[in-house]
């Protein structure tokens, strides 16, 4: 059965979403296109930013509708994640806060993707 490693979003403005990207992940894109970006991540999973207005078939949903996550080691690591974030003035939806399955919280990427950084209670 084929593994999931790559991820698109449908964005607004993907030069605009790479930069953002690019400062949020420490890296550049490995593919750049004023429809389209591509980030080779740790691992080698991709994730692709691709433009809502010139994605085959047309997209029809809009940012908020899934998450990405980010694995953290720590509830420690969460807050400094956040603290980052929140400097740069990403819109946060959920402060870091303690659920059941660990330490988390939620913010948005220009085009209102939701970003979760989370540290798993063992």
């Amino acid at each position: 059965m084929p593994i999931p490693s790559y991820t698109l979003l449908y964005v607004d403005n993907p030069p605009a979403s790479a930069a953002f990207y690019a400062g949020l992940l420490g890296r550049e894109p490995i593919e750049s296109a004023p429809t389209f970006a591509l980030f080779l991540l740790d691992g080698g999973a991709k994730l692709g930013l691709w433009s809502r207005h010139t994605v085959e078939p047309a997209a029809t949903a809009a940012g908020g509708g899934a998450e990405i996550g980010f694995s953290v080691a720590d509830a420690a690591t969460v807050e400094t994640i956040h603290a980052e974030w929140r400097d740069r003035g990403l819109p946060i939806l959920q402060p870091p806060t303690e659920l059941d399955f660990g330490y988390t919280f939620v913010a948005l990427d220009p085009d209102g993707h939701r970003l979760r950084v989370f540290a798993l209670t063992v």
